[in-house]
């Protein structure tokens, strides 16, 4: 199947009609019959093909009259990979929709974090989805509240609070409309055998993250947990822990890869941060990634194909917070992963803010640019270009004149960073790889990468490498995770 932009009527039936569950999240199938929308793998026998119709998104279904179906719960699918491996206007608006800006900020304050009017932005996003920011963001409220009915036993009127519903009537209006039942009768779909119940925490509860598979949770997980940096983040128990500042307060996230899901686990001080914690969580573990159409690519170069047929689907580890990300990789510029947790607590230490964690170990968010712009450089223990270098993307990111986030431009950003002294192709391509989340971003000069040359026979220097990997494009950030894993470094592996 062609997957893009642009639905292929033919391709769309086939993947219906095969219960294809690659393509949920890809698109929607909408049936004139029933009033009905599912995911293309939905169980029921499928429709005859002349009354169905496809949408790009859930919203776009629901603006035409269609209720989601309750069989195959079409609005908790996967995201669409597209919004995560594209850097134009749509899926910048998309990830920032994610990230709960539009119910924030509302459409005006989408449009400037873009730098476009709100008129144009509602033009692509209705050409491409079939729907507006409002819609779009009206049908993310819709799935954040149906998780809360479902999963918590707090009241509706909470529920309708913490996801961003204006009112109980519109909240009770709107699942209405999506689900074809009320509030209290989807909670009363609750299995018996896994009952709606007060977490056992203020904030607390317990979700399952959905990915398309394969996934590989090795280096994933492995590279998270080695580089983890004391106080903000842990492995405990099977789970890599970690704090993370929200819009509304500060959250605790444990994620637990199984086999056909991520166990996620939210403290939460502000409930309202709900959807913007998922969504943070979904982009720190790549879990909207296509993994089938990443190996497909990589298996057609012959010295990759054996890496990936031995551990498919291994995913990029991104980041929470893009700017932690970038002062991050310059603390582990030039050093070991060790002496880059070192550096890193000490900051933690002296300038985080302290939140409490009743089940671990976890003591501080990770301070914010404006947190670190005051310091002392003689404080840090480092050599003098690094705290220059150090001083200089603290203070850029304080003042805003240099900003790393989900709607970033990417080319953009790259030519921000390289502005700043010390910020070489190293430094500027993991940010871009990890924090601003480009597939294609390459570390030809990485030390790990040239060792896996050097094994696999590939060219040995940066330039000759660089042009072998133009074959990769533009998965090129994917196969830096399948270069790294023929070493036996501990971010290959799963802790124990």
């Amino acid at each position: 199947m062609q997957k893009g932009t642009k639905l292929d009527r033919e391709h769309c039936v086939r993947a219906v009609q095969s219960k294809d569950a690659r393509f949920d999240g890809w698109f929607f199938t909408a049936v004139l019959t029933t009033r009905i929308y599912c995911r293309p793998s939905c169980p029921v026998v499928p429709p005859k093909p002349e009354n169905m119709t496809f949408h790009p998104s859930a919203a776009a279904c629901q603006q035409a009259g269609f209720r989601a179906c309750k069989r195959c719960r079409p609005d908790t699918s996967p995201g669409s990979p597209e919004w995560n491996q594209r850097a134009d206007l749509v899926a910048r608006a998309m990830r920032l929709i994610a990230d709960g800006v539009v119910d924030r900020e509302g459409v005006p304050g989408l449009a400037g974090r873009l730098g476009y009017s709100p008129r144009q932005v509602e033009r692509q996003l209705l050409a491409e989805l079939g729907a507006g920011p409002l819609a779009l963001a009206r049908a993310q409220r819709a799935q954040t509240a149906r998780l809360l009915v479902e999963t918590t036993g707090l009241p509706m009127a909470e529920i309708a609070f913490a996801a961003g519903f204006s009112s109980i009537r519109t909240f009770n209006d709107t699942v209405r409309e999506v689900f074809a039942l009320s509030p209290t009768e989807l909670r009363a779909r609750t299995p018996k055998s896994a009952p709606a119940a007060p977490a056992p925490a203020p904030g607390a509860l317990s979700l399952r993250l959905p990915f398309r598979a394969p996934l590989n949770p090795d280096n994933l997980f492995g590279h998270l947990a080695a580089t983890a940096v004391p106080g903000v983040e842990e492995w405990r128990d099977g789970a890599y822990r970690r704090t993370l500042r929200l819009p509304y307060g500060h959250g605790i996230a444990a994620l637990t890869p199984k086999p056909d899901h991520i166990a996620c686990r939210l403290a939460l001080s502000d409930l309202r941060d709900l959807p913007v914690a998922i969504a943070r969580c979904r982009r720190l573990l790549d879990l909207d990634a296509d993994p089938v159409a990443v190996d497909d690519q990589l298996r057609t170069d012959p010295v990759l194909a054996p890496l990936v047929d031995k551990a498919p689907g291994r995913r990029v580890p991104r980041t929470v917070d893009e700017a932690e990300f970038a002062v991050r990789a310059v603390l582990g510029q030039q050093v070991s992963t060790a002496a880059a947790r070192t550096h890193a607590a000490r900051l933690v230490t002296a300038h985080g803010t302290p939140v409490e964690d009743p089940e671990g170990g976890l003591t501080h968010l990770f301070p914010a640019p404006a947190e670190l712009a005051g310091l002392d450089p003689e404080t840090l223990a480092m050599p003098r270009s690094r705290r220059t270098t150090f001083t200089t993307l603290v203070g850029r990111l304080a003042d805003g004149t240099l900003h790393l986030g989900v709607e970033s431009d990417w080319a953009e950003a790259r030519a921000g960073l390289l502005e700043l002294p010390g910020f070489g192709p190293w430094t500027v391509d993991v940010i871009a790889m990890r924090a601003l989340g480009d597939p294609d971003a390459f570390l030809p000069t990485d030390l790990g990468i040239r060792r896996a040359a050097l094994e696999l026979g590939l060219p040995g220097t940066p330039a000759a490498l660089t042009a072998r990997a133009a074959a990769w494009r533009p998965w090129r950030a994917y196969a830096v995770q399948y270069l790294w894993a023929t070493d036996s470094h501990p971010i290959n592996f799963l802790p124990v």
